[in-house]
């Protein structure tokens, strides 16, 4: 399973995706351009230590990334009427999640494989993109019976 972030706008909620990744044992697909120099101090600020030890790759655009041919893509947006519990993640599956200020546009929604959200009340606009991914990486990973075996281990 990966987390795939489409032209990420704000450097914090990078850095604690790719600790979160680091930490549960999964790739990151980081698609530019970001709104933010990649090497930026809050980057590194957020992730902390974390960072070397995340695997990330970075794709030069959307074009790049469709190109590494990921197995099925599942964006989340919250234009999506089926829930995330709802749904049977696969080991395979990359996670996608887009920009903070404006999501995905709609080529990109249009060619992922399913769109699926996280309910919300009424009211509610969108919940951070790193809580989002913690949320869906989680529940995917319970799922698959992905989390690293206990004491840090990877299966």
């Amino acid at each position: 399973m990966r987390l795939a972030l489409y032209q990420p706008d704000i450097a914090q909620n990078v850095g604690a995706i790719l600790r979160l990744a680091a930490c549960v044992g999964v790739g990151v697909d980081i698609i530019e351009p970001c709104g933010f120099p990649f090497g930026d101090a809050t980057l590194k600020r957020a992730a902390l230590d974390y960072l070397r030890h995340a695997s990330f790759v970075r794709h030069e655009s959307w074009a790049a990334f469709a190109a590494s041919k990921p197995v099925r893509v599942v964006l989340m947006t919250t234009k999506a009427d089926r829930p995330y519990t709802s749904f049977a993640f696969e080991d395979a599956d990359t996670i996608l999640l887009g920009r903070e200020s404006a999501g995905v546009p709609a080529e990109v929604a249009a060619s992922a494989d399913v769109s699926l959200t996280i309910p919300m009340c009424p009211g509610m606009r969108s919940l951070n993109v790193a809580i989002t991914a913690g949320m869906v990486l989680g529940e995917g990973l319970r799922q698959t019976n992905g989390f690293p075996a206990a004491g840090g281990a990877y299966r």
